[in-house]
């Protein structure tokens, strides 16, 4: 999300949950001149502060042939250091203020965070926003982190799961980007070494004030803190550069894959249909969230017949994915006998089917929406946790914003509109299939 400086100066959003809002804490939102969205929520956990940099960028930026797997590679290369602080300078500061740092990719972010003690705060600033400004690595340094993500990626495939996900979203799709893992297609991984040129295109792209934001949580003072977010980060360049993302075409006919897996493993079998993209206001991506649990939770009709009583599956898990746009709900499971692919098949569709018909009890939709607000307050207990359960709103709308708008449209849903959603994306025409078993299928 970019906000001109030549139309807007500076944005702030002082911002407190209204009375009988979801999100329990005072917190400011400020767009700085350059774009770059700066997020302080303070609390009242002494001694603590947690440090986020979330990049809106995943693996769904990777629009160009044969150049997936770059937004994961610069979650390794965020580490390589700069002119100002070298890789050893930089691990050897984290290292004396205690710090616990890491990184991650997905879809649609790269996220770099850190907790660490307060008095170290204006120090994190001045060493996040010197590697994001001033990222600088050779390519001697390129080409061993671009060999090491392959050792990665052999170590990944290893999983069955890992495979299966793979296959069903090359299957699944054929424009978009979600085609392919955040790790990327294994041809072009090998080919990563060659591509240093490209690599520093994609970070000049992608690693700019525009299409970040800063999230601090913890024991702080904003009036303190965001002088010297200005006083680090003004300088950073804003981008040029839009993506023009792939638009999927409409699946017309169902699909189907199959992993023959080398080593021994349980099946596995997957459905998916072709859903909608996250929407905070959005009916369709809240029933479908809701039918999900309802339908395919433990407490489930499928749930207790399948896992508890006939023992066919020792998991079952029912789900639409929160992604920037489109994505298949899915129905995930792992069987203990190959020989009932076909049977828990076709019980997982007969159940997304009577969707469409039998409305959901009120008095567990009314619970299940109660359980979600709680689930989401209970994830706000720590310091790190409050920080790590605010990455996915940010990542999907930039903002913290919608997550009231979002839990409202969660209330508002009705069991019609359960129903509507099941009939609108339940098409066997826009359904993918995928198995995994050991052997021959």
């Amino acid at each position: 999300m970019r906000t001109s400086a030549l139309v807007l100066p500076f944005l702030i959003l002082s911002c407190l949950a209204a009375h009988g809002g979801v999100f329990p804490y005072k917190y400011r939102e400020e767009v700085l001149p350059n774009g770059l969205r700066c997020i302080l929520v303070p609390l009242d956990n002494p001694g603590l502060v947690a440090y986020l940099t979330v990049v809106r960028t995943g693996s769904r930026d990777e629009i160009e042939p044969g150049h997936t797997g770059f937004a994961h590679f610069f979650e390794h290369m965020m580490f390589r250091g700069t002119e100002k602080y070298p890789a050893d300078v930089f691990n050897r500061i984290h290292v004396e203020i205690g710090s616990d740092d890491n990184a991650f990719t997905s879809d649609d972010l790269t996220c770099y965070y850190l907790t660490f003690s307060k008095q170290f705060l204006e120090k994190v600033i001045d060493t996040e926003s010197d590697r994001f400004m001033h990222l600088k690595y050779a390519v001697p340094e390129f080409q061993k982190e671009a060999k090491a993500i392959l050792g990665e990626y052999n170590k990944n495939y290893a999983n069955p799961f890992f495979q299966l996900e793979e296959k069903f979203l090359d299957t699944a799709y054929d424009k978009h980007t979600y085609k392919h893992t955040t790790m990327g297609f294994i041809k072009d991984i090998e080919d990563m070494p060659n591509q240093y040129e490209y690599s520093l295109q994609f970070f000049d792209r992608f690693y700019r004030p525009g299409n970040c934001v800063v999230v601090v949580v913890g024991d702080f003072d904003p009036d303190a803190v965001m002088p010297l977010l200005k006083k680090y980060y003004g300088d950073w360049k804003p981008g040029t550069y839009t993506a023009a993302y792939p638009e999927e075409p409409e699946q017309t006919a169902e699909r189907t894959c199959h992993v023959d897996y080398e080593g021994q493993t349980l099946p596995l079998l997957w459905v998916g249909y072709k859903g909608p993209a996250f929407d905070p206001a959005g009916k369709d991506f809240a029933a479908l969230t809701v039918l999900g649990k309802l339908n395919f939770g433990e407490t489930s009709r499928i749930y207790q017949d399948l896992v508890l009583k006939e023992q066919k599956v020792d998991f079952i898990d029912g789900s639409i994915s929160n992604h920037r746009d489109p994505y298949p709900f899915s129905v995930l499971t792992r069987l203990k006998d190959k020989k009932d692919l076909d049977a828990v098949k076709s019980r997982i569709e007969a159940t997304l089917e009577a969707a469409k018909t039998t409305p959901p009890d009120e008095k567990e939709l009314a619970e299940l929406k109660s359980n979600l607000k709680y689930g989401f307050l209970m994830g706000l207990e720590s310091t790190k946790s409050t920080a790590m359960n605010l990455i996915e709103i940010i990542q999907l709308t930039g903002s913290l914003m919608p997550i009231e708008t979002y839990y409202k449209t969660i209330d508002s849903i009705a069991p019609a509109d359960i129903q509507a959603a099941a009939q609108k994306y339940f098409v066997a025409a826009h359904r993918t299939v995928g198995t995994l078993s050991s052997g021959a299928k």
